[in-house]
């Protein structure tokens, strides 16, 4: 008797079918996440731009650390265990012994899949400009240690995860460089192609046929470098895995603007029809509370007997 799958199996799976892909909105906090969940797709992306905005109150610019990361990935990963869900690495956090322990962390804490990169520690977004990179021996060698680091947890815990190369090369060294260096990271035990930045649709086309038949991520990033496509014209390419990771950031930013701006102009905030029907009972039970009281109940407990 063969057990449940893992995030990471059936994070193959998706990436397994022909002609389809898999999209996944950006979320970086519980309530993003519970949102998502609730519309039904197949997969999440954990933001690390938006876990450092949330979190820290900063940009993009190298400052989550691993264990910010971890903590947020894993509280993520854990409210639904069977909808994958990818975390943003950066550079892996150090050198080759520091990528093998954020692997392992990330394995344990049931992340199906995570990116590495080949900026420099004091990386930035990948739609910023002025991106330094490390060499490409480097960058590889952050890719190796994954791997390494991923044999291990698969041959004494039989755990797994999805390993995405990420190139920044393509600003500074061109399309064939950047091309170059997934090839050789895929060489070497990475699942999934992102070339961060392609600025034209031909670009985006060419690097799914030069890495064929492995898998490519597209990350799309309204106003950023690359050009805007829906996930449809995004499969039509040949990608199988469409990322967004400002989904939520920016809602949250524009109609907390919003909120923000409406209260001390008016001294009232504004109340829509949703919120007079649903009143804070909405909300929480977006993220639970039915649930929370049935456990409960089903436990033996009798917080809740009386309501809530």
């Amino acid at each position: 008797m063969t057990g449940p799958k893992s995030a990471a199996a059936r994070l193959h799976e998706l990436l397994s079918r022909d002609g389809k892909i898999t999209i996944c909105p950006g979320v970086y906090d519980g309530l993003t996440a519970r949102l998502a969940l609730r519309e039904g797709f197949d997969c999440l992306y954990v933001t690390g731009a938006g876990t450092a905005v949330s979190r820290l109150g900063m940009p993009d610019l190298g400052v989550i650390t691993l264990n910010e990361m971890l903590e947020n990935a894993a509280m993520i990963a854990s409210l639904d265990r069977t909808v994958p869900v990818i975390a943003d690495a950066d550079t892996g956090y150090g050198g080759p012994i520091m990528v093998a322990r954020t692997v392992k962390s990330y394995i344990t804490a049931g992340i199906a899949a995570m990116h590495l990169e080949d900026q420099v520690q004091t990386k930035r977004c990948g739609h910023l400009a002025g991106k330094e990179l490390v060499d490409e021996e480097t960058f590889l060698s952050r890719i190796r240690a994954a791997v390494l680091a991923r044999e291990e947890m698969r041959q004494t815990l039989g755990q797994d995860i999805v390993l995405i190369a990420r190139t920044d090369a393509l600003q500074q060294l061109g399309y064939s460089e950047a091309c170059g260096r997934l090839r050789k990271a895929i060489e070497i035990g990475a699942d999934v192609g992102f070339l961060e930045g392609p600025t034209s649709l031909d670009q985006c086309r060419q690097i799914c046929i030069d890495l064929a038949p492995t898998p490519v991520l597209l990350n799309s990033v309204p106003g950023g470098a690359t050009p805007h496509m829906t996930s449809q014209e995004a499969q039509q390419m040949g990608f199988k895995l469409i990322i967004y990771p400002g989904l939520a950031l920016t809602a949250v930013y524009e109609s907390t603007s919003a909120a923000c701006a409406q209260l001390k102009g008016t001294g009232d905030m504004k109340v829509t029809e949703r919120q007079k029907q649903e009143g804070v009972k909405g909300l929480f039970n977006a993220v639970g509370l039915v649930e929370c009281v049935k456990f409960d109940k089903a436990a033996g407990g009798f917080a809740f007997a009386k309501g809530v």
